[in-house]
């Protein structure tokens, strides 16, 4: 062993998140040699203040700072470690634990590599730059101290332990450094077994970030073992396997029999990982889960595991680590065509992926986003890398094949949610709303079933759920509506009209409605108002309009009501009830935009078809009022004002004086007097 010379303050170890497993590993090297070390992960606790801590630590102590990529990102701790270090005119004692290019301040320093040696000489070369390549002038530190509280120490990052059949490494995996570490904390915290279930939706990256870790870690392991667990009745013979390599049953033995010895063995055993990898239903894994020192990882599209584990959310990329994937994957493009690229993939990773793949087979960025807003599943069908099994489109596709087996309901309300809009929709607020015997209606019946198809969905990750509402990932919503039948989209189109009917806040004027108007407005102007067939249907997106324009937003009414209008005039005809209620709104909001020859055109028309139903029909005599307002913001104040008089008295005998109609038209005829003998514009 090499001789060390014990003096001074503590080792401070600088390292990045991502190379924890190298701390560790250095840390106890020196605390088996009898330096005092300092570690954030051992000796920091709750409530402490982080970058006071640094501080002190860096006053105080020596430094040894772990050289490696992440090491040198601008963004980290390490660099205000290193700076504060260079400013102070302190020595930094570095070596490199991955292959790297230090910063040109920090070139000149001898910076030696503790990779791609064995275990024994990566000790060596630590313990020679911490204490120097001399021979110690007093006695070194007994070696063995911790060794004889139980502790065995580390193994050196990267060295994969005897029992092994994880998956291979995946040479382009990119960032997760957070995830890694909160991981690692969360296992490593406990003293029994500790079970962590990574979830998120599919493509997310689960299994990578578990295996990634698994070979980050696997110092730390004596075994590890790997079990594909999607089919439950596999599980068992998988464990069987490993009970007989380890000697724990013999080869032949009878699964049943192999897995109960196994989990006896572990229960004596420490340092031992098992990865049970895409496993939905959290009740079959419970008579697997021995107990024991040992780490068990589970990956899964279903949350529901706080009964059996410590759920981790794994969520979609950040921007930068989108970025960063494309890249590793080979693609070559701007910033600005990655961001707007991870941007259109939600930066799900296998998206990202998938789309890397097509970048480096010849397909350009402009000619990528344009497929992608053309048919975006036809396009996450091709490109599927090597380390996935099926691209995003299959694994959509095959997901929602096993809702609409497990559960119609919630297949159909997926399906129709997949035409509004990417914002959480009140789905339980529709139970016993809907009227059509429709297996949507028979999942909605009451809260009770409506929950039950909402924990349904969210098992298969195909939305989150949240206070009573469902919101779709984006970029799953946009495969999922391409890849409906026409079939499929009209049934899927009169199940959304009956949701948004169902959820129907009520009479816009009244401000007890305003709070569920507002997080049903993005779904309203959402929906495609070709898929409308019901006047109900029509009605709640035209009073969404209303409610627009009461709120100060004619403008986008009037964009929102102009399709309308022009769809139904098509669909329905001029004459039609539908199409006349549009035009009456449509131009309320031409007139809250000071179009008010637009408004006076629709005014006009729809009062001669109106008239069909007689001059004193309650619908006639609106338009009529509506019309005589137009003229009168155009300036025509003699023609508003005859036409608001015959009006007037029409409304008072088939009406009342009170009704909200004549009111407005009395109104208006008092504004018309007080200006008579003011000159007509035209």
């Amino acid at each position: 062993m090499v001789g060390v010379e014990v003096s001074g303050g503590a080792w401070f170890i600088s390292h990045a998140g991502a190379d924890r497993a190298w701390a560790e590993w250095a840390a106890w090297q020196l605390v088996d040699a009898g330096f005092p070390v300092e570690l954030d992960y051992w000796d920091w606790g709750a409530g402490d203040n982080f970058v006071l801590k640094m501080n002190a630590a860096l006053e105080r102590g020596r430094f040894l700072a772990l050289f490696s990529p992440a090491y040198f990102e601008p963004d980290r701790f390490t660099t205000p470690e290193w700076t504060a270090i260079v400013a102070m005119k302190e020595k930094i004692t570095p070596v490199r634990v991955a292959e790297v290019v230090a910063e040109p301040i920090l070139r000149p320093l001898i910076a030696p590599d503790l990779f791609g040696i064995g275990e024994e000489a990566a000790r060596r070369v630590l313990l020679e730059a911490v204490s120097g390549p001399r021979r110690p002038t007093v006695a070194p530190a007994f070696p063995g101290a911790l060794r004889q509280l139980g502790g065995s120490g580390p193994r050196l990052p990267g060295s994969l332990p005897r029992v092994w059949n994880l998956p291979a490494r995946n040479a382009s995996f990119t960032g997760r450094d957070t995830l890694l570490v909160r991981l690692r904390q969360n296992l490593a915290a406990n003293g029994r077994v500790a079970v962590q279930a990574l979830h998120g939706r599919g493509g997310v990256g689960k299994t990578q970030l578990a295996v990634e870790y698994a070979h980050r870690f696997a110092g730390e392991y004596e075994l590890a073992w790997w079990i594909a667990a999607e089919d439950p009745a596999l599980i068992p013979d998988q464990l069987a396997t490993l009970a007989t390599r380890i000697g724990a049953a013999p080869a032949g033995a009878p699964s049943a029999d192999a897995v109960e010895a196994l989990s006896g063995e572990l229960r004596t055993r420490s340092r031992w990982l098992l990865v049970f990898d895409n496993i939905e239903d959290p009740s079959v894994l419970a008579s697997y889960l021995p107990g024991g020192g040992g780490h068990v990882l589970i990956t899964s599209r279903s949350p529901h595991w706080k009964a059996h584990a410590t759920p981790l959310d794994v969520d979609v990329f950040s921007r930068a680590e989108s970025v960063a994937l494309l890249h590793a994957h080979g693609a070559v493009l701007s910033r600005t065509d990655a961001d707007r690229l991870a941007l259109a993939l939600d930066d799900l990773p296998l998206a990202l992926a998938q789309a890397a793949a097509l970048l480096t087979d010849g397909l350009s960025a402009a000619d990528l986003t344009a497929e992608l807003a053309r048919n975006t599943a036809e396009v996450l069908a091709e490109g599927c890398p090597a380390d996935y099994p099926v691209s995003l489109a299959a694994q959509v596709r095959l997901t929602t094949t096993h809702l609409a087996s497990d559960h119609p309901g919630a297949a159909a309300l997926i399906s129709a949610l997949s035409l509004l809009a990417p914002e959480p929709f009140p789905v339980t607020a529709c139970a016993g709303h809907l009227p059509d015997s429709t297996p949507l209606a028979d999942a909605l019946a009451t809260r009770l079933t409506g929950t039950t198809a909402v924990r349904a969905i969210t098992r298969h990750s195909l939305a989150r759920a949240q206070d009573g509402t469902v919101q779709l990932h984006r970029l799953t919503q946009t495969v999922l509506r391409d890849q409906l039948t026409h079939d499929q989209r009209e049934q899927a189109g009169r199940d959304a009209e009956a949701l948004l009917t169902a959820a129907d806040p009520g009479d816009v004027v009244l401000p007890s409605t305003w709070p569920t108007w507002r997080v049903l407005l993005p779904h309203l102007l959402a929906m495609d108002p070709a898929l409308s067939t019901s006047e109900a249907g029509r009605d709640v997106v035209r009073n969404a309009c209303w409610y627009l324009m009461d709120r100060g937003q004619a403008r986008t009414a009037r964009d929102r009501l102009q399709k309308l209008h022009h769809t139904w005039s098509r669909q329905l005809g001029p004459d039609h009830e539908g199409t006349l209620w549009t035009a009456q709104y449509l131009a309320r909001a031409h007139n809250d935009t000071q179009d008010h020859e637009g408004a006076r055109a629709l005014d006009e028309d729809t009062l001669r078809r109106r008239r069909l139903l007689g001059e004193d029909h309650p619908d006639t005599l609106g338009t009529a009022s509506n019309l005589a307002i137009d003229l009168a913001a155009l300036g025509l104040t003699a023609e508003a004002r005859d036409l608001g008089e015959d009006t007037l008295t029409r409304l008072r005998r088939v009406l009342d004086e009170n009704h909200p109609s004549t009111l407005t038209t009395v109104m208006l005829l008092e504004r018309l007097n007080a200006t008579r003998d003011e000159p007509d514009t035209e």
